[in-house]
C-alpha cells in the first residue's frame, strides 16, 4: 500500500470532523474520495497532506509515517487545490518554475521539468501569457503543471475541474488517466459522479467524518439492495396490465404513471425477460421501453440519503 491510514481522528473543539477512518491505497491507482458537503472528505484530504494536525489516528505514505518523515514524503506528493493556486500576474512559465524551486528543483532539472509539465498541460504554447488573462480551463490546467512539475508519486486533487467548459473537464480528466498510467497514483475528490465512474478503480464514501463504504464500483453497486427499474409505455391498456407485471418474478413494484408503467425489478436481468413475456403472451403491445440500472449515483443516494451536490 502506498498510502496507509489507521483511526485518523479530527476534532475541532466540540465537533468531530474526521471520526475514525480507515483507508489503504494502493500504488498506481485512481481513489476516489466521495461524499456530501460536511462529510469530512476535505480535511480528510488536508490531514494527508499534513496541512492539519491529527488529533489521533497514524498516516503511512511509502510505509514510513508521516509524522516522522513529513519533510521527506512531501517531496514526493503534489496537491492540486479547489482554489487556484498560482499568482495571477505572473506568467505561466513563472508560476510553474516558482512552485518547482518550492520543491528543490535546480538548473537544468528545473528547466526541463517546468517545459515538461507546460507540454503535458498543453501550455507550453501560451508560457508567457499572464495568468490573470487565462480561461477557466486554462487557469485549471496551470494549477495542475504547478502541481506536477517536480513528478510527484502520489497526487491529491480536490474538485480540479469546477467551474470549467466539457472540452476543458474532458482533457484534464484525459490528463489524469496518463499521469496515472505513467505510474502516478491520485486521490480524487469531485462534485461531477461522471467523472468517478470514469476514472476511478476503487471509491470511498464518506458521511458524518466516517468511511461509510469502500471498494470498486462494481462492488459498492452490488452491496445495495436497489434493482433495475424499468419504464415501459404500452400501445392501451395500460392500467390492465399492471395486475399481470405484478404477477411476474423479480417484480418488487409497478405503477401506471401517466400512462407510463413504472416497474421496479430484483437485479437480477432474467426477471426482465419474463415481464416481457408475459405481456406479450396477453397481447400487449410495447410502445416503448427503458432499463435503469443501478449506479454510483445509486449507491450514494442509498447510503447518505442525499445527492452529491446537497
Amino acid at each position: 500500500m502506498i498510502i496507509e491510514v489507521t483511526g485518523l481522528v479530527k476534532r475541532y473543539k466540540d465537533y468531530t470532523a474526521v471520526d475514525g477512518v480507515d483507508l489503504s491505497i494502493h500504488e498506481g491507482e485512481i481513489f476516489g474520495l466521495l461524499g456530501p458537503n460536511g462529510a469530512g472528505k476535505s480535511t480528510t484530504m488536508n490531514t494527508l497532506l499534513g496541512l492539519l494536525k491529527v488529533n489521533n489516528g497514524t498516516v503511512k505514505m511509502f510505509g514510513k509515517d508521516f509524522s516522522k518523515h513529513a519533510r521527506e514524503i512531501k517531496r514526493s506528493v503534489g496537491y492540486v487545490p479547489q482554489d487556484l493556486a498560482f499568482f495571477e500576474t505572473l506568467s505561466a512559465i513563472d508560476n510553474v518554475t516558482y512552485w518547482g524551486k518550492l520543491y528543490g528543483l535546480r538548473g537544468k532539472e528545473l528547466h526541463t521539468s517546468v517545459q515538461e509539465a507546460l507540454e503535458f498541460t498543453g501550455l507550453w504554447d501560451r508560457r508567457k501569457g499572464i495568468a490573470k488573462t487565462f480561461s477557466g480551463g486554462m487557469k485549471r490546467r496551470l494549477n495542475i503543471a504547478c502541481a506536477i512539475v517536480h513528478k510527484p508519486r502520489i497526487l491529491f486533487m480536490d474538485e480540479p475541474t469546477v467551474g470549467v467548459d466539457p472540452q476543458s473537464r474532458n482533457n484534464i480528466l484525459e490528463s489524469i488517466k496518463i499521469m496515472n498510467q505513467n505510474g502516478m497514483t491520485i486521490i480524487y475528490t469531485t462534485h461531477y459522479m461522471e467523472e468517478i465512474e470514469a476514472i476511478c478503480e476503487r471509491v470511498a464514501i464518506m458521511d458524518f467524518g466516517k468511511v461509510i463504504a469502500l471498494g470498486s464500483i462494481e462492488e459498492l453497486i452490488d452491496s445495495i439492495s436497489t434493482g433495475n427499474r424499468l419504464s415501459l409505455e404500452l400501445a392501451s391498456n395500460s392500467d390492465a396490465a399492471v395486475s399481470v407485471i405484478k404477477e411476474s418474478e423479480g417484480v418488487t413494484a409497478c405503477n401506471n404513471i401517466n400512462g407510463v408503467l413504472d416497474i421496479h425489478l430484483e437485479k437480477d436481468e432474467r426477471f426482465l425477460t419474463g415481464i416481457l413475456e408475459n405481456l406479450i403472451r396477453k397481447e400487449f403491445k410495447i410502445k416503448s421501453m427503458t432499463l435503469e440500472k443501478p449506479n454510483l449515483e445509486t449507491v450514494f443516494l442509498q447510503l447518505t440519503g442525499k445527492k452529491l451536490r446537497d
